[in-house]
């Protein structure tokens, strides 16, 4: 059912009204008798590689999106743990505390990363508020009695988050070339219906059952390429199957297990 799903995504109403208009300029091409052995490497020229090229860097600029996400993640971790054993008493309302500042910025990020680019001004306001919280409880712990090299250590995991969340904002507001997927939309629809005297020239060595299988097949892979590169586009929009998602709720849940795991060894 899954695969059907993912199918159902690759395979949508443009790739149905593709093959239809393909299909209608073969039989147009058949009636009339209007054949021509075109040369298939415009086909290639013109959409395949321009496709599998804007495929690759799309998917590129999911794997930088993830690294970012990874490195926010693992440096907030750090500064819970900073939080949690840097200071000689543990101290329940700080680690509260920690958990509800860095829940509060992954939040904002997902809000904002899954919210289209013109509303990105009020959710940008929202992380830069949450690091800011961030900020202030290194300050908290510095006043707790936290030495001042490790609140600097702890001051740089939080730059280095913010030169991340900066990277993947940008992943998030820029795309790939725009006129290069343009480009690639004009020949995904007008190619196949041109290629009409193509489809009818190569009929001649099928049978009838057969005649209408190469327009559909062309145009569906044509499309099909398409929306790869569509859903690839924005990692974050949540509608691909390889799109990033933010759980802020497990990261926040995750936090305090090897604390938990110790006490629980400890009283053992």
């Amino acid at each position: 059912m899954r695969n059907m799903l993912v199918i159902g995504k690759v395979i949508d109403m443009r790739s149905l009204l593709v093959s239809g208009l393909a299909v209608l300029s073969t039989w147009f091409c058949l009636r009339y008798g209007i054949t021509g052995n075109f040369p298939l490497t415009l086909i290639a020229t013109a959409i395949v590689f321009p496709i599998v090229f804007a495929i690759g860097h799309a998917f590129k600029r999911r794997e930088k999106a993830l690294d970012d996400y990874g490195i926010i993640k693992a440096h907030g971790r750090a500064i819970y743990f900073a939080a949690r054993d840097w200071l000689p008493e543990r101290d329940g309302d700080r680690l509260r505390r920690i958990e509800t500042v860095l829940g509060h910025l992954l939040k904002a990020c997902r809000d904002m990363f899954k919210s289209p680019v013109s509303e990105m001004a009020d959710h940008e306001k929202q992380v830069y508020a949450a690091f800011s919280e961030l900020s202030e409880f290194v300050k908290s712990m510095r006043n707790e009695g936290l030495a001042s090299g490790e609140c600097s250590r702890c001051n740089q995991y939080i730059s280095k988050m913010i030169v991340s969340f900066e990277q993947i904002k940008h992943i998030y507001q820029y795309r790939t070339p725009r006129t290069l997927n343009a480009f690639s939309d004009f020949f995904i629809v007008t190619l196949p219906v041109l290629y009409g005297p193509y489809f009818a020239h190569e009929a001649a060595d099928y049978s009838l059952a057969l005649v209408y299988v190469m327009p559909i097949l062309f145009s569906i892979i044509l499309v099909g390429l398409a929306n790869i590169q569509d859903h690839l586009e924005d990692p974050f929009d949540q509608i691909g199957e390889d799109d990033v998602a933010i759980n802020a709720e497990k990261f926040v849940a995750l936090l305090g297990c090897e604390g938990e795991d110790m006490e629980a060894g400890a009283t053992a």
